[in-house]
């Protein structure tokens, strides 16, 4: 029996995160019926050629779409797949369609089915419909245009238990490709869907309605030692939202991997009160089986702000966090946000002290500081949006859409200028520098002492001759 072609692709972006999404949904499908063939923008020359050879043949295209940039290039492929081929189904998935479920449609013609929240089901039924020449109306968790233009909103599907999908199949993609863009043998993974928590800035909870599910422990670590038998990873780059969100589980799984003698580090996302919960012992734990580096959200360094973003936790909590992996040489990124609606100077003041204070902990401590803008989906979005923040309004406004690079309109110019002077100087004050750049660190140590950044001539040296990457 010959396979129908199932055609993914993964737009443009500044990383080179292997395609988790697009990997989860490939890989649930009858590999007897189905062959699955993932075109990444950021790895192929030419993905356009690829997608045209086989076009022909395939039963669907679909991509996963973040908000911002990458929006722009997956439009330009998608229109340019419609032009290859006029009747075949495209299905966009990710963030932004949950976000804008039917505005993705009513705003590009060229897409024909939008997926929200876990796309693995929704999928395999979308692909069993379009083989069966079935219809996708009993598809829950999408949306849908009728042949007469009509968009149509179906029930949404309720999150799914991991352990109940198939196993990733990274022989969808060529593993050494993505090892050598990223400079190291790393493997991306995600152990968990969702996040219980309240965070007003963040889209987890409109998402998945404040629900998380996990691979377990056992079948997670026995996954792992295959993988590594078969690609040689040396790091494990976890991606789930809240890998902490059980101690238990957690200690499990570094257990197993000690006990099998699993050979390579691995990096995961920590809220500090989830932190603040496991022992001593329990960190040596979780260093001792490869533990190298916790991203921890610390937002804002007054409580007081930290409470009005229901972040749920404490900075005493944070700190504790960060004694504890400063004493067992475990690398932290302890991101923060400024410029959000109704922030004081006091709490700007107060971030600035504690963002120091962290990054001058240990050298492999790094306090990157991002500006707010408004999320969409998130508790803030809908309140400055009430009181007349105009957010983009078509998906073609939102793939110009900056989150990263540019600031709010709660962030004054002066505000702006200085965070960026500071910004660059703490980046250098404490951590490890090369040689050439010992003399920057001390006046960057000085600096960040004396919060003083007037006349910044290091800074537009360092500008000047070497380039900045701008992140998307």
């Amino acid at each position: 029996m010959k396979k129908h072609k199932i055609l993914l692709y993964n737009p443009l972006a500044v990383f080179f995160d292997m395609p988790l999404a697009l990997l989860a949904i490939g890989s649930v499908l009858d590999p007897e019926k189905y062959e699955v063939i993932i075109v990444d923008g950021r790895i192929d020359e030419n993905p356009l050629e690829t997608i045209g050879k086989h076009i022909d043949d395939a039963l669907c295209f679909g991509t996963s779409v973040l908000t911002g940039k990458p929006i722009k290039d997956a439009l330009a492929v998608t229109q340019a797949v419609k032009k290859m081929r006029k009747d075949i189904p495209v299905i966009w998935g990710g963030w932004h369609t949950s976000l804008f479920p039917t505005q993705t449609l009513k705003d590009e013609i060229c897409i024909d089915v939008t997926a929200q929240g876990q796309g693995e089901d929704t999928f395999q039924e979308l692909v069993e419909v379009y083989a069966t020449n079935g219809d996708v109306s009993d598809v829950k968790g999408i949306c849908y245009r009728t042949d007469e233009g009509e968009i149509i909103k179906n029930p949404p599907r309720v999150i799914v238990a991991m352990d109940t999908f198939a196993d990733i199949n990274y022989e969808l993609i060529d593993v050494e490709k993505y090892f050598e863009k990223k400079g190291r043998r790393q493997l991306d993974y995600i152990s968990s869907t969702g996040c219980y928590f309240r965070c007003t800035f963040c889209a987890d909870p409109f998402v998945y309605n404040r629900k998380w599910t996990a691979i377990s422990p056992e079948i997670m670590v026995n996954k792992l030692a295959e993988l590594q038998a078969k690609y040689k990873f040396t790091d494990v780059n976890l991606q789930d939202e809240t890998y902490f969100t059980y101690r238990d589980r957690v200690i499990e799984i570094s257990e197993l991997m000690i006990e099998k003698g699993l050979n390579f580090t691995w990096a995961a996302t920590m809220r500090a009160d989830q932190g603040s919960r496991m022992s001593v012992e329990d960190f040596k734990i979780c260093a001792k089986s490869g533990l190298r580096r916790l991203l921890i959200g610390v937002e804002s360094g007054s409580q007081e702000m930290m409470d009005w973003l229901k972040k749920d936790i404490k900075l005493e909590q944070v700190y504790m966090c960060a004694e504890r992996c400063k004493d067992l040489g475990i690398a932290v990124q302890f991101p923060f946000i400024v410029g959000f609606p109704e922030e004081t100077d006091e709490s700007i003041r107060e971030t600035v002290k504690v963002a120091l204070e962290l990054n001058s902990m240990h050298p492999n401590f790094h306090t990157p500081i991002f500006y707010f803008k408004p999320y969409p989906g998130t508790t803030i979005t809908q309140n400055v949006v009430k009181d007349g923040y105009k957010l983009p309004e078509t998906v073609h406004e939102w793939s110009d859409f900056d989150f990263v690079g540019s600031s709010g309109p709660w962030v004054s110019a002066e505000k702006y200028d200085f965070f960026e002077k500071f910004k660059f100087y703490l980046k250098f004050a404490y951590s490890n520098q090369k040689m050439i750049y010992k003399p920057l660190q001390l006046i960057a140590r000085w600096r960040c002492k004396h919060k003083y950044f007037n006349i910044p001539v290091e800074k537009k040296i360092v500008d000047t001759f070497f380039k900045k990457q701008q992140l998307a």
